[in-house]
């Protein structure tokens, strides 16, 4: 298990009451004939972390995209806090503070944490002009909230660890409102310290009642991030379980066999 491991999956687990906060129900997508999500469910609730677990070309990435607004489905409806809504580019994804955090995070390396923070959507002042100090607190206090251990806001993030870097991802997400919020394998290459920030990191977006997608393939990440997991195989779901009540091998069975874990037993 990973040094994620030490978190507590039950304690944290979000009571679902109420309307989801976002519901994908039967999206299908294909390219060249060929089904690349095909007739698929999923839902997130508020405080809720899912996980998307398959092999590569499973579709997990491909179902996700359909949120992000990268594509447009040819089937299917999206939900948002139980309102159908149409999401035809990031920009609609955006509008509905849905942000989504990719592996390669889109920083700019040469510049520091505010800089990236407020990339495009910078502050000025009332004679127009660029308001660095005013960015640089900005950043220090949602900072502060997420990561009170990040000091280094001089720093062009090309210079940050991973967790730091990822630190300033999120940040920049959760600072424009995200309501959900989707990362792309958050912990992939980092090691026991830094995958441990990010996972602080989760807990304390989930008390603040973001709900989360994790795109993995990680088994051992998945168990100790999310609530729940969702696998797909070959572009269908398999099924979607509670980490509470499986284990490594039963996530293995799905993603492998595509059995779900009453049938492998």
């Amino acid at each position: 298990m990973s040094a994620t491991a030490t978190l507590s999956r039950a304690s944290t687990a979000p009571r679902r009451e109420g309307t989801p906060l976002v519901e994908m129900r039967n999206m299908s997508i294909a390219f060249g004939g060929v089904k690349a999500v095909d007739n698929v469910t999923v839902d997130l609730w508020p405080g809720e972390v899912v996980g998307l677990l398959g092999h590569n070309g499973a579709g997990k990435s491909t179902l996700i995209k359909m949120l992000s607004g990268a594509y447009r489905p040819d089937a299917g409806q999206i939900l948002i806090d139980g309102k159908p809504r149409v999401i035809n580019s990031p920009r609609d994804a955006r509008a509905l503070n849905i942000e989504t955090i990719y592996q390669t995070l889109a920083l700019a390396d040469n510049l520091d944490a505010a800089a990236n923070l407020f990339l495009g959507r910078e502050l000025v002042d009332r004679a127009g002009l660029l308001d660095e100090a005013a960015m640089e607190a900005e950043t220090r206090k949602i900072m502060g909230r997420l990561n009170p251990n990040f000091t280094r806001f001089s720093t062009p993030v090309a210079a940050l660890s991973g967790g730091q870097r990822q630190s300033v991802a999120i940040a920049r997400a959760v600072y424009f409102n995200a309501r959900v919020l989707i990362m792309d394998e958050p912990t992939a290459a980092l090691g026991p310290q830094e995958t441990r920030m990010v996972a602080e990191l989760v807990e304390q977006l989930k008390a603040d009642g973001l709900g989360i997608f994790i795109i993995d393939h990680d088994i051992h990440q998945v168990m100790s991030l999310c609530d729940r997991a969702s696998v797909m195989k070959n572009g269908q779901l398999v099924g979607t379980v509670n980490i509470a009540d499986v284990t490594d091998d039963d996530l293995l069975a799905m993603i492998i066999l595509g059995k779900t874990p009453e049938k492998t037993r």
